[in-house]
């Protein structure tokens, strides 16, 4: 029997272009790639996060109903230092936001899609006082 490592994290997302997607987030979020199979598959990470990229031509994609095949409100969560530094270094980079910033009690956030539409949250959490 194999044994599971729990101490990765493992979410797949649904892309259009494997490859776009790997550049996505090696260029902008500071990931990793794991494996690179262009045009069907690709995983990279980043700390214990490891995001599957599933080209249409994967086992991961074929096994998605079509009626669930468009992003959902789902998404990852990635904890950044310092918010509005990272959203102009995006911005320099020519990446556009799917929000505004938003505040609440535990911190700020705001939302970035891949090339495929999938949800990244940027968040920085609020000062401990």
């Amino acid at each position: 029997m194999t044994e599971i490592d729990d101490s990765v994290v493992s979410v797949r997302y649904i892309v259009d272009d494997v490859q776009a997607a790997i550049d996505f987030y090696t260029t902008h979020l500071g990931f990793t790639v794991h494996s690179a199979h262009p045009p069907a598959f690709a995983d990279v990470t980043r700390g214990s996060l490891r995001l599957l990229l599933s080209g249409p031509s994967s086992s991961g994609a074929r096994a998605t109903p079509a009626d669930t095949a468009t992003p959902g409100r789902n998404r990852i969560h990635l904890i950044i230092e310092d918010l509005d530094a990272e959203i102009e270094r995006l911005r320099r980079a020519g990446l556009f936001f799917q929000s505004d910033v938003v505040e609440g009690p535990g911190g700020r956030q705001i939302l970035l899609a891949d090339p495929a539409g999938n949800l990244v949250e940027l968040f920085t959490p609020a000062a401990a006082g």
